[in-house]
């Protein structure tokens, strides 16, 4: 199939814009490459589909995918109109967004922009050229301090705590009316706590690594009492590609994507400590705005409609996330 991946430059993005390829799909990536974070790490994932590409290519017996990339704004309507015409996807997966629950605080507008006006133009666009099937990134942020443990997809989720959460919740309605009006084929994904290799520098996991070693400080807000369904990046992918690959489950389908294990931050930072073989400075700060004190996915319904599971051991995650951090940036 000839898939469109939007934020093929991003984390998540970039790994399944690779393991489309590695199963025979023709990718068209798009990104608008903005200032958010280093641009340059946003290059160098694009470097790494392309020879994993090309790798991919040369291996005996296997029929890779193609690659082809588009600097594009999805919220520029003609922009995207012209390549959804030229190109005739099969199907879209958007994982474009502004991403960030406290730079939502600073910079509002942006996330209006794009999660906004932009996953309009491609619920729009996908309905005019009949996409088969479109998966779209939600955020396990739409459940906002919820009491229910652990979040089910039946919860409320009306209670956002940042302007990130209010738009995810705003994807998932707007899909929701594209489906019941005009038959769009859509499929929400509620991520939760993403890490691994060529992961966001504004997220904790990262920072948390990049300080241990560079003998920096580390904040843990709410004096350290917080929790997070940790999520390694292979895991989520391979759960991304099944649903995307897949026939629809429900009439509106959305699921939790976790790791379905929530572990305090204070165990993260030991693990990283042990693995790293060496002590973080640490320094314990109140709640912050937007912040939740838990993330905990039940991911039954994804079991029970794709039978996956994502299982890799926080161990295991934060080894790999470690050994190519360190060789990235060649500590």
């Amino acid at each position: 199939m000839k898939i469109l991946v939007t934020g093929a430059a991003g984390f998540i993005g970039s790994h399944t814009a690779i393991e489309l390829i590695k199963r025979g799909h023709d990718v068209v990536g798009v990104d608008n490459m903005n200032s958010y974070y280093n641009i340059e790490l946003k290059q160098d994932r694009l470097k790494n589909i392309r020879r994993c590409c090309k790798e991919a290519a040369g291996r005996q017996g296997v029929k890779a995918g193609s690659f082809t990339f588009r600097k594009a704004d999805i919220a520029d309507k003609q922009t995207m109109e012209r390549l959804f015409k030229r190109e005739k996807f099969h199907k879209v997966c958007n994982l474009a967004a502004q991403a960030g629950v406290r730079y939502s605080f600073e910079n509002p507008m942006s996330y209006i922009q794009s999660n906004i006006i932009g996953f309009l133009n491609i619920l729009q666009l996908c309905t005019e050229h009949k996409i088969k099937h479109l998966v779209y990134a939600s955020s396990s942020s739409v459940y906002g301090n919820s009491a229910t443990i652990p979040f089910n997809e039946s919860d409320l989720t009306d209670s956002p705590e940042s302007l990130y959460a209010a738009t995810k919740k705003s994807n998932e309605l707007l899909a929701y009316f594209y489906r019941s009006q005009y038959g769009l084929n859509s499929t929400g994904l509620r991520f939760f706590t993403v890490y691994g290799p060529w992961g966001r520098p504004d997220m904790a996991p990262f920072l948390f690594v990049k300080n241990i070693l560079e003998g920096a400080e580390i904040k843990l807000f709410n004096r350290g009492n917080l929790s997070r369904d940790f999520s390694y990046i292979a895991d989520i992918v391979t759960g991304v590609v099944k649903v995307l690959e897949g026939p629809n489950k429900s009439p509106h389908p959305i699921y939790n994507i976790g790791n379905g294990k929530p572990v305090e931050l204070k165990e993260f930072i030991e693990t990283i400590e042990k693995i790293a073989s060496k002590k973080a400075k640490k320094r314990l700060t109140a709640m912050q705005p937007g912040d939740v004190y838990t993330t905990f996915a039940d991911t039954s319904l994804l079991v029970k409609d794709y039978g996956f599971k994502p299982n890799t051991p926080l161990k295991e995650g934060i080894e790999e996330f470690y050994r190519w951090f360190k060789s990235y940036y060649k500590q």
